[in-house]
C-alpha cells in the first residue's frame, strides 16, 4: 500500500513507519519537528528510518492545509495513519492555543484531505485521557467520555467526534485508537518512565505525584504497533447491530470504530518505580507531591473489542519492556 504516516519523527510514528516499510509498504512520513521536546531526538529517529526501502520523509505541518492537500493530491495515498498531535496533558494547561492549532485545526485538515483525495481508511491516535474522571474500571469503549479533565483530552474526544462526522457524511472509514501510557525505546522525554530513568541515573530526586497513589496501564510500543497495523489492515465498517436508541459510542451506522489499546494490567506507581530501579540497579530519591491539575488517578483498558476485531491483544510484561527501554537509553546516551 501507499501509506501516509503523520508524526513520523515521533515516538509511535517512528515505530509504525519501521513496521510498514519493513513489510513492503511505500510510506511517506511527515512531521513539523517542533521543539515541544528536544528536536535532536526526533532527528535521531529519522536517521534510524533513513535507510528503509520505500520510505520518504517530508517536513510538513498538518496545520498548513494547502501544503497537506498538495501532498495528498501528489501521492494519492491508499491509507493514512494520523499520529501527529501536540502531546502532553500538563502542557495543554499552560499552552492551550497550541492544541487548537494542531489537534483541532490540523486534524480537520487531515479529514478534509481524506475527503478531497479519497483514502480507503484513516486510522488516528486518540488517547486514554478521554476517559477523564471516569471511575468504573476497566475503561470500555461503551462508556461515556463526556467529562475530560484536561484540554488535551478534550481535543482527543473532539477528534473522535469529527472523524465520526466525516465517516457519516462522506463514507470515509475511520478508526480511532485510544492509547494507554505507551513506553519503550525511543520514547518521549516528557513521559515519566523517561524522566525517572534520567533523574535516577543523575542522582536527582524524582517527583512522585498524588503521594504515589496512582495506577497506569503501561503499554509497550511493540504491542501498540501490532494494534495500529492490524487495525489499518481492517478498515472500519458500519455496525449492523448499532441501535440508535442505545447508541454505542465506539461504533456507528457509518464506517466508524474506536478501540482501546492497553496492556490490561494497571500497575501502581510505586511498583513501576521499583521496576525501573531494578533495571537500572540504582535506587531512586523520591519526593512525594500532590496530584497535578489535569491528571487522573488510574487508567485500565478493556481491550476485548480490539481483540475481537483484529485478534491482537497487548502482552509485553512491564519488567521486559522497561528492561528494553533501559538498554536502549544506556546505548543511546553513551556512558549512562
Amino acid at each position: 500500500m501507499n501509506v501516509l504516516v503523520t508524526g513520523a519523527a515521533g515516538f509511535i510514528g517512528m515505530h509504525v513507519v519501521q513496521r510498514l516499510a519493513t513489510r513492503g509498504d511505500r510510506v511517506v512520513g511527515i512531521d513539523n519537528l517542533n521543539a515541544y521536546y528536544d528536536p535532536a531526538l526526533k532527528q535521531a529517529r529519522l536517521a534510524e528510518l533513513s535507510g528503509l526501502p520505500g520510505f520518504r520523509f517530508e517536513r510538513l505541518d498538518i496545520a498548513d492545509g494547502p501544503a497537506l492537500d498538495a501532498l495528498f493530491a501528489r501521492e494519492k495515498f491508499d491509507r493514512v495513519v494520523h499520529l501527529a498531535a501536540q502531546a502532553g496533558v500538563r502542557h495543554s494547561i499552560e499552552n492551550p492555543l497550541a492544541y487548537g492549532e494542531s489537534n483541532l485545526a490540523g486534524f480537520l485538515n487531515v479529514l478534509e484531505a481524506c475527503r478531497r483525495h479519497p483514502v480507503s481508511h484513516l486510522v488516528y491516535a486518540s488517547s486514554s485521557s478521554v476517559y477523564g474522571g471516569n471511575a468504573k474500571m476497566p475503561f470500555s469503549e461503551a462508556d461515556s467520555v463526556d467529562h475530560p479533565v484536561s484540554l488535551y483530552a478534550a481535543t482527543k474526544k473532539a477528534n473522535e467526534l469529527m472523524a465520526h462526522t466525516y465517516s457519516h457524511l462522506y463514507g470515509i472509514p475511520t478508526t480511532g485508537l485510544r492509547f494507554f501510557t505507551v513506553y519503550g525505546p525511543w520514547g518521549r522525554p516528557d513521559m515519566a518512565y523517561f524522566s525517572f530513568t534520567r533523574d535516577i541515573l543523575d542522582g536527582k530526586p524524582i517527583a512522585v505525584f498524588n503521594d504515589g497513589k496512582m495506577m497506569r496501564d503501561f503499554t509497550y510500543i511493540d504491542d501498540i504497533v501490532d494494534g495500529v497495523v492490524a487495525v489499518l489492515d481492517k478498515p472500519a465498517t458500519p455496525d449492523p447491530a448499532f441501535d440508535a436508541l442505545v447508541p454505542h459510542p465506539g461504533r456507528s451506522r457509518a464506517p466508524y470504530r474506536v478501540f482501546n489499546i492497553g496492556n490490561q494490567d494497571p500497575v501502581p506507581l510505586g511498583a513501576f518505580i521499583e521496576t525501573i530501579e531494578r533495571a537500572l540497579g540504582v535506587p531512586a530519591i523520591k519526593v512525594f507531591k500532590p496530584m497535578q491539575p489535569g491528571d487522573v488517578v488510574a487508567t485500565y483498558a478493556d481491550v476485548s473489542a480490539l481483540r475481537d476485531w483484529t485478534g491482537v491483544s497487548p502482552k509485553t510484561p512491564l519488567a521486559d519492556g522497561i528492561g528494553r527501554f533501559v538498554d536502549w537509553y544506556r546505548g543511546h546516551f553513551k556512558g549512562r
